[in-house]
């Protein structure tokens, strides 16, 4: 199981207790917009290491579009991953193994600490 798969799970069975129906679209949107500003960061930070380096790869609205086109895809991925079979699978996986499970509140505020990480490596650049 990667990194992801455990806070996934996390975030399922947290919210599967209090609201069961909507437990899987919150922590697939949780995953989605974890890896798309972790995507953005990594963006932000060969952008400014490319324009350092005086180099025109690509403008910055092809760039938007891609990044776009690259949240669309992840979110697919993610809603393909993590529906049906091969959730219960993971999940069954996870029980066999019992990995530890994190504060509620430290996995919604990863997301927000590297949306300030990008910011900072934004204005630094």
């Amino acid at each position: 199981m990667t990194t992801f798969d455990t806070l996934f799970f996390n975030l399922f069975n947290y919210y599967k207790t209090k609201n069961n129906k909507k437990a899987n679209s919150i922590a697939t949107f949780y995953i989605t917009f974890l890896q798309c500003t972790l995507l953005l960061l990594l963006g932000v930070f060969f952008a400014g290491f490319f324009k350092q380096m005086h180099m025109d790869i690509m403008s910055a609205d092809k760039a938007w579009i891609v990044f776009v086109l690259v949240v669309v895809f992840i979110y697919f991925k993610n809603w393909i991953q993590y529906s049906g079979r091969k959730r219960m699978v993971l999940n069954a996986k996870r029980i066999k193994n019992k990995k530890p499970t994190y504060n509620i509140w430290l996995l919604w505020l990863l997301p927000v600490a590297v949306l300030g990480l990008t910011y900072v490596v934004s204005k630094a650049a």
